[in-house]
């Protein structure tokens, strides 16, 4: 599963935990409006144009209401309908739908969050994977692999794969977590659709293993 030919030029440097998630066709968004830098907040749950008082410091969400990237790329949003947002990173879309509220709001603030980014982890049990959900921007490959459960007994914490971008064309990273050396270099953020991928080992090793060991 998951194999690479032997000659394979896997990426080996740490600039991948900079690199920002861009907002792609299905994903769901939870979108909020704010007039006056913030400090009033739209209420997009009745009329449009309704204005309700945030309140500030009383632990209070403010409502907000969850859209769906179209497969091409647009959204249908209050007031300003469709506009495509795909291929922005979230404070890149902030920005971009700031300025079309501006026509409507004063000093309009918006705040988007993707709910629905998730990566998938196989622990090293031959062929067992999870979907694990991205709480927030800052989920490490460490973090997902202890949501999952861990490395299994048969995984080779040694070799694990982060598969990145385009399934077509995939990046592939190898991580090496046996050492404290290894967890220091690699402790990097994930994106959404990320694979993490724990090599098992074969087989017949395990029940070798198995046999001699008293």
């Amino acid at each position: 599963m998951f194999k690479t030919p032997s000659n394979y030029d896997y990426k080996v440097d740490q600039t991948i935990s900079n690199i920002e998630y861009k907002l792609a066709p299905n994903d769901i968004i939870e979108f909020s409006v704010f007039t006056n830098d913030g400090f009033k907040l739209v209420d997009l749950t009745t009329a449009a144009t309704s204005v309700s008082e945030s309140r500030a410091g009383g632990g209070a969400r403010p409502s907000s209401i969850e859209f769906t990237i179209e497969p091409d790329g647009r959204v249908k949003l209050p007031i300003i309908g469709k506009v495509k947002i795909d291929g922005y990173t979230v404070p890149d879309a902030e920005k971009f739908l700031e300025g079309q509220y501006t026509t409507y709001y004063n000093n309009p603030f918006v705040m988007l969050r993707v709910m629905n980014k998730r990566v998938l982890v196989f622990p090293g049990s031959g062929g067992s994977g999870t979907v694990i959900n991205i709480a927030n921007n800052n989920t490490t490959l460490i973090e997902a692999l202890a949501l999952a459960g861990g490395i299994t007994e048969t995984g080779k914490a040694h070799k694990i794969k982060l598969i990145k971008g385009d399934h077509r064309n995939p990046e592939v990273h190898v991580i090496d977590l046996s050492t404290i050396e290894g967890m220091t270099k690699s402790n990097m953020l994930l994106q959404a659709n990320d694979i993490i991928y724990v090599e098992p080992a074969p087989k017949f090793t395990q029940r070798i293993l198995a046999e001699i060991t008293p």
